[in-house]
């Protein structure tokens, strides 16, 4: 049976029909819990690579990968750095995927609430404001040098722009948005897949913003920090996948070592 994921009314996948307003990552997810289900992959069957996967849904790459991200947080497969995701465990009876907000989602959210937090605050901040998120500037600089990046100041950085706009419902939400970054498993997950692939904290981005709100520049403190949230969106995509095809790089030249070698002997 070919493969629907359609954007209007129930998907019909064989099994069960898929909620009308599920998001499209989420109908790709219960797809490929129905093939489990089916037999189509056994356990330590190799799936598809997500570019593959992306062309037979007729979806985009970030899709596929929320709804792989969904399998592995809830164990169904294991995506290993340069290799791809592994079938680990099949579906229960009538078990489905179940879903939280993902990396892909929060961002969006940041994007919005975010990039209109920094707006407002451009219109109030303080000096002393400013000077504090030039010492957070500083602080990322430094934890950036680290191996391992705690993130604190970032979030710091964002709270005290939220906090600017003197608008305790904006702090509360970005907050929120905050704590779901850490407390949601999809997000947990592929953020600490960027931290491996070493994505840091890119600090031209978060000085352009200080400079907007230092210039009182509404607009241009909007655009900065949009612009951020959506290189971050970016970051959390390729990133990742740079760091799985500089492990099947090292691999390959690896074999080609070994067997080079031999093959002039």
């Amino acid at each position: 049976m070919a493969k629907s994921v359609s954007r209007n009314g129930p998907v019909r996948t064989g099994a069960y029909d898929v909620p009308a307003d599920d998001r499209l990552y989420q109908r790709i997810a219960r797809r490929l819990v129905e093939e489990l289900t089916a037999g189509t992959y056994a356990i330590g069957d190799r799936l598809p690579a997500e570019r593959e996967l992306a062309i037979e849904y007729g979806a985009s790459r970030p899709a596929v990968r929320e709804a792989l991200i969904a399998l592995e947080v809830q164990g169904f497969i294991e995506v290993r750095v340069g290799s791809g995701a592994y079938v680990c465990r099949l579906p229960g009876q009538g078990e489905e995927p179940g879903f939280a907000i993902t990396a892909f989602e929060l961002t969006e959210a940041r994007i919005m609430f975010e990039g209109e937090a920094a707006a407002l605050a451009a219109a109030q901040i303080t000096d002393a404001e400013l000077d504090v998120l030039d010492r957070l500037v500083e602080a990322m600089t430094t934890e950036n040098t680290r191996v391992e990046v705690t993130e604190i100041a970032d979030r710091d950085f964002h709270m005290a722009i939220a906090k600017a706009t003197r608008n305790a419902g904006v702090v509360r939400t970005i907050e929120d948005l905050w704590h779901l970054r850490s407390t949601s498993p999809e997000c947990a997950l592929l953020h600490a897949k960027a931290r491996n692939a070493k994505v840091r904290p890119v600090i031209a981005e978060h000085t352009a913003i200080v400079d907007a709100l230092r210039a009182h520049d509404a607009v241009g403190a909007r655009v900065a920090m949009r612009g951020h949230l959506t290189s971050v969106m970016d970051h959390l995509l390729f990133q990742t996948e740079e760091m799985a095809m500089e492990q099947a790089r090292l691999a390959l030249a690896g074999t080609r070592q070994r067997y080079g070698g031999s093959a002039r002997s």
